[in-house]
């Protein structure tokens, strides 16, 4: 459509045709574009010459015969008009609310906003059209021309704009009339609408009884325009609401959401703008918004990245575990979506993790919801690396307070932990949490299945060969190791393999006091049980590392301890009668009762 508007002079149309020239790099699906623009000089008239600017709007042809400008629909309109349905209404407000808010973060103002300027491509798709320049709309002569060609224009305009001041929050006023108007067509008609709008400019109290009106007609949206308009078609440009404000009242509203045929007609995404405009704010309001669009993965993920990305003093910590439950509960419903999943670890490490570095005695929520949660979601994406990882920090996190191997026993953890040691041997982090939940969970348990307890014996070993100069992995597995040897879990094919692994993990860092710790009651457990691992602690060395422990662990008795079984069981081996109760401590040593595998090196204390 080629669309014409004349100029004073050459200065004017030059002026003009610079500010107009931004419009074509619009970019948005409810706004018409221009495709070119240029200056004529039309001397037909010698004595009265003009320019005028010309552009070519890409739209189709616009108003073509599928097409219909929002001035053209019928009026008055029975409530029941298809075009007048409430999904109808909402559909188009929140397409003009996408388009303005788009228009107002590049600081373009419209300054044209009325009905004959939004153009319906279909009855579920509309359009803004004719945009306008600050040249064009503050040149005196040239407003008068327009408001002598069309009467009625100066009604939609803001009071401001008649005296040529133009502002972001006069498309506001606009935007509020044309509101009005959509809510009132039913019952005035064009010359009684027009007036109104006059009306209000002048006596803003004639307002209140259409609202009023509106109510008792029970006009579709009646509940949020009789809210949002007085604060919309406010005298004061400044007490005006911004396009935020619209938008956050709008979609907040339960009438509006129910029915917003916008967001839903053809799984249409809620547009990242009026998303963001609603998760603006606190804790509190994120929630609501992600309670109010449950259904919409969308909005639950930038809801989610929202609050991983809250400064610390306004997230709220400590969360009640109801809390960590009703998030958890809205994002089940998306638990096959990754980027979802990998967005409420996020934010759960986060939550967890900071509940136990501010107090270690808090309670960690660890019902059967959240636990179930987390076990669905290493199910549920078995080829993320990063999403397998995090669940088992998670799960590592909850087990830190015990009483949760049996219930993940049920859920199959550790088959499934096996099944990704397998699988995963070369990534570490996966495997240095898995390790570290394991740590955890043994620790605590009280009667576990043998069978997939043997099988990761044979995993954890796999592992800590694969990663032969990892400390954090050796004091993770040899943990695990003598964890299992206790349980009886590590089958006497395996004896052989295991001291080795243990005799070079002390050799790693033989400074490492959990390390070491966890070595030597690994050691000492399988020597109880076994004569035939001494010949291997003995050409291990073994005999020098104890000395090296009895130097430097001094502290340490309970270390001292376990390295002294293990040397009783080689004096006892050299004897030609070597008798049982040589080979056991003074008392036999007990899994330790410690909260949570440690992760630096303070003296192990059980």
């Amino acid at each position: 459509m080629l669309k014409q508007v004349e100029c004073i002079d050459e200065h004017h149309a030059n002026e003009a045709l610079e500010e107009l020239m931004s419009l074509m790099k619009l970019q948005h699906p409810n706004i018409s574009l221009y495709h070119e623009m240029f200056i004529m000089w039309n001397n037909e008239e010698p004595s009265r010459m003009s320019w005028s600017i010309r552009g070519i709007e890409k739209r189709l042809l616009i108003l073509s015969s599928a097409e219909t400008a929002f001035s053209e629909v019928p009026r008055p309109l029975p409530t029941l008009h298809p075009l007048l349905l409430p999904q109808w209404m909402h559909t188009m407000l929140s397409q003009l609310l996408d388009a303005i808010e788009y228009l107002h973060q590049l600081n373009i103002i419209h300054r044209n906003l009325k009905p004959s300027n939004i153009v319906l491509v279909n009855e579920n798709y509309c359009k803004l059209q004719d945009l306008s320049s600050q040249a064009l709309m503050t040149h005196e002569a040239k407003w008068n021309v327009r408001a002598e060609e069309d009467p009625c224009h100066k009604s939609w305009m803001a009071p401001e704009t008649l005296k040529f001041s133009f502002t972001c929050k006069s498309d506001i006023w606009s935007l509020g009339c044309i509101i009005l108007d959509m809510a009132t067509c039913s019952f005035l008609d064009d010359t009684e609408a027009m007036h109104l709008r006059k009306g209000i400019r002048q006596h803003p109290g004639s307002l209140k009884p259409i609202l009023k009106s509106m109510e008792e007609k029970k006009i579709p949206g009646a509940e949020i325009f009789c809210l949002l308009l007085p604060y919309m078609l406010h005298i004061n440009p400044s007490d005006r609401l911004g396009i935020k404000d619209v938008i956050r009242i709008t979609f907040m509203s339960s009438s509006f959401r129910n029915s917003c045929v916008a967001l839903n007609m053809h799984r249409q995404a809620v547009p990242i703008f009026i998303t963001d405009v609603l998760l603006e704010g606190n804790v509190a309001n994120v929630l609501d918004v992600m309670q109010n669009f449950s259904t919409r993965p969308e909005v639950q993920l930038r809801a989610l990245n929202k609050l991983v990305t809250m400064p610390e003093e306004d997230l709220g910590l400590p969360w009640p575990p109801e809390l960590v439950e009703e998030v958890l509960s809205i994002i089940k419903q998306h638990e096959r979506i990754l980027d979802i999943l990998l967005s409420t670890c996020s934010l759960l490490l986060r939550v967890l993790g900071q509940v136990l570095a501010q107090d270690s005695e808090a309670e960690i929520p660890r019902d059967h919801f959240i636990i179930s949660f987390l076990m669905n979601a290493l199910r549920s994406h078995p080829e993320s690396e990063r999403l397998i990882t995090m669940v088992y920090n998670l799960l590592a996190i909850i087990s830190s307070q015990g009483l949760i191997s049996e219930e993940l026993e049920e859920e199959g953890l550790f088959l499934l932990a096996q099944e990704h040691l397998d699988h995963f041997q070369k990534d570490r982090d996966i495997c240095l949490a898995i390790l570290s939940l394991l740590w955890s969970l043994l620790i605590d348990a009280a009667t576990l299945d043998k069978e997939p307890l043997q099988k990761l014996s044979v995993a954890v070993t796999s592992v800590l060969a694969m990663h032969p100069e990892d400390v954090e992995m050796a004091e993770a597995g040899c943990a695990v190791l003598w964890m299992l040897s206790l349980f009886g879990c590590i089958k006497e094919s395996q004896f052989e393999k295991v001291v080795e692994l243990f005799l070079r993990s002390m050799q790693l860092c033989p400074g490492r006091v959990l390390l070491v710790n966890n070595v030597c009651r690994g050691l000492a457990s399988l020597a109880k049980v076994s004569e035939e691992i001494l010949p291997e602690l003995e050409s291990g060395g073994i005999k020098d590392l104890v000395q090296i422990i009895r130097g430097r662990f001094t502290s340490s008795l309970e270390l001292i301890s376990y390295a002294d079984t293990v040397l009783q069981a080689l004096e006892a081996a050299a004897h030609s009668n070597p008798q049982k109760q040589q080979l056991e401590p003074a008392s036999e040593p007990e899994a330790p009762k410690v909260s949570s595998p440690p992760q630096k090196d303070p003296i192990f204390r059980p």
